[in-house]
């Protein structure tokens, strides 16, 4: 049996609210979590609003609420000490790094380029039912929002590192001695959001009858008679 979107949603935060109280139960490091879970102010207030007036669909719900329930993972361990290395050897007997021929944890990577995948489709659903845009702008804009989201995101870290500094702003930060660190996130952000708009750009050829003409119609000059 089909849940209706109020239960569906409401599932989906109880589940959240349960993964989030397990996962604050003994952090690895206590201020650097309260500092990751910052982020779930501006989130609950887009959520709250974007419930009230059914802006998000069910997948965009899902995929919101897969990314947070990964970024608590990130901030209950500290981003750059998620021992996805222990967890794989664990399953398999050697490490995921060692397959891969890294030297870093690169969990905060891997979150990064799902921040782009996972929530440029909801920002699409926010472009089209708020902003009203069509074809083309409607693929882009969630790209561009992705990408400057994600520059804005790296200034917030690096004033964060600036004003605590110490152990809680290399916790915060986590380069990992890196010094492209916040350039390879802000490329990977847009990478995800690049697959995830041209994946929903092919679905959408493919099923949308007015696909073509929708998107060629967006990329004409209105008519002013202000020149």
């Amino acid at each position: 049996m089909k849940l209706s979107y109020e239960k569906y949603t409401c599932t989906l935060l109880a589940v959240f609210i349960l993964w989030w109280s397990v996962l604050a139960i003994h952090p690895s490091y206590r201020h650097d979590w309260m500092l990751e879970n910052v982020l779930l102010v501006p989130a609950s207030v887009l959520l709250l609003w974007g419930w009230r007036h059914k802006l998000f669909s069910r997948i965009s719900h899902t995929l919101i609420f897969l990314f947070l329930c990964l970024h608590e993972v990130g901030a209950h361990y500290t981003y750059e000490k998620v021992p996805y290395d222990e967890w794989w050897q664990a399953l398999t007997g050697g490490t995921f790094n060692a397959m891969m021929g890294w030297e870093r944890n690169h969990f905060d990577r891997l979150l990064h380029f799902l921040y782009g995948m996972l929530c440029a489709y909801p920002f699409r659903e926010i472009f089209l039912r708020v902003a009203g845009v069509r074809g083309f702008w409607s693929y882009f804009l969630p790209l561009d929002i992705m990408l400057s989201s994600s520059a804005v995101f790296e200034l917030i870290e690096w004033a964060a590192a600036v004003l605590f500094g110490g152990d809680l702003g290399n916790a915060y930060v986590g380069t990992q001695g890196d010094v492209w660190d916040a350039q390879k996130d802000m490329a990977l952000a847009g990478l995800g959001a690049l697959i995830a708009m041209i994946t929903t750009a092919i679905i959408n050829g493919r099923c949308q009858r007015d696909f073509a003409q929708e998107w060629s119609k967006s990329l004409k000059v209105a008519q002013t008679d202000t020149l």
